[in-house]
């Protein structure tokens, strides 16, 4: 090392060796990703025709469809299982709400399960949003994959999978059998339209796991029990990913070397620029946790103000 040193041609080789591999290794590193919630939220109705367009304008990197399942069995893509906060169904069919819902809202409250698509597709689904909005309309997941591929990779949740089981249907069969049609689980296909399955229903990544093993799968949590260093390991037998809500990682912000070292990706939500932090801004808020405690990616209702750094 004495000898290189006294070398100036060899000394300025090493250095451009090391600066060579440095960068190499940064370059290496995956961006960050942003995940657009329900669509651009903040700014359009949810899951709308409307929302998951402004997403990809705003360069969200993926879309997110919560998957719901109609009468006669069609993925939707809704976030609640029942209808009456995102449309005006008890308008259309006030005579028809559901019977025995369990829900923390009180009231009368209409399942999707209750409905076919043909009648689910009778409803507005924007003007609860904004007046000028009405007339957006609840979309199919096939209809959500033929707006969004080939532009941004569609980040699908399955939604109580539990609810329909108890129903008789097998809302994980319908979305595997939507995907291998479109053949989404191929390779050419994710190198263009990037997919991930999320669901908090363990059950459900497991068994995606088995059906379509190039799909990557994360697994949702709110329960600081998910984020021990044994659970870890035992979610990496199954996922690929976790996605732990932000005051979890916020209480336990070692969880994030933990999983990585597991090879599982970390994912956080729901980042909202109306949301009351101690942060200056949703854009500072998702910068904490992006870059200072290095997660990969995270759900944001505001896509246009996700920290993107060269």
């Amino acid at each position: 090392m004495a000898n290189i040193a006294r070398s100036p041609f060899a000394l300025a080789t090493l250095l451009f060796l090391v600066t060579t591999v440095a960068g190499s290794a940064l370059r290496a590193q995956p961006a960050k990703q942003a995940i657009a919630h329900r669509g651009a939220s903040g700014y359009a109705p949810e899951h709308t025709p409307a929302a998951y367009t402004l997403a990809m304008e705003q360069k969200a990197d993926f879309v997110e469809p919560d998957l719901a399942v109609t009468k006669d069995n069609v993925l939707i893509c809704l976030h609640d299982d029942t209808l009456e906060r995102t449309t005006n169904i008890a308008d259309v069919f006030p005579d028809r709400p559901s019977a025995s819902v369990r829900t923390r809202q009180p009231g009368r409250h209409w399942l999707a399960n209750d409905f076919t698509i043909a009648e689910i597709k009778r409803l507005d689904a924007g003007g609860w949003f904004k007046p000028e909005l009405a007339g957006q309309r609840i979309q199919t997941f096939q209809e959500a994959i033929d707006l969004v591929r080939g532009k941004a990779g569609l980040y699908p949740e399955l939604k109580s999978p539990e609810l329909y089981k108890s129903r008789g249907v097998d809302q994980v069969k319908l979305f595997v059998d939507v995907i291998r049609r479109n053949g989404l689980e191929k390779p050419a296909s994710l190198r263009t339209t990037p997919v991930i399955i999320q669901s908090f229903d363990e059950d459900a990544i497991r068994r995606v796991a088995a059906d379509l093993p190039t799909i990557p799968r994360v697994f949702l949590t709110s329960k600081d029990e998910d984020v021990t260093e044994a659970r870890i390991r035992e979610l990496a037998r199954f996922a690929t990913g976790i996605a732990p809500e932000k005051a979890v990682i916020a209480r336990h912000p070692e969880l994030v070397g933990r999983a990585h070292a597991a090879g599982l990706t970390v994912t956080s939500w729901t980042f909202s620029a109306t949301e009351k932090t101690s942060f200056p801004s949703v854009r500072d808020e998702m910068s904490h946790f992006l870059y200072t405690l290095g997660i990969d990616a995270l759900f944001t209702n505001n896509p246009d103000q996700f920290p993107r750094r060269p």
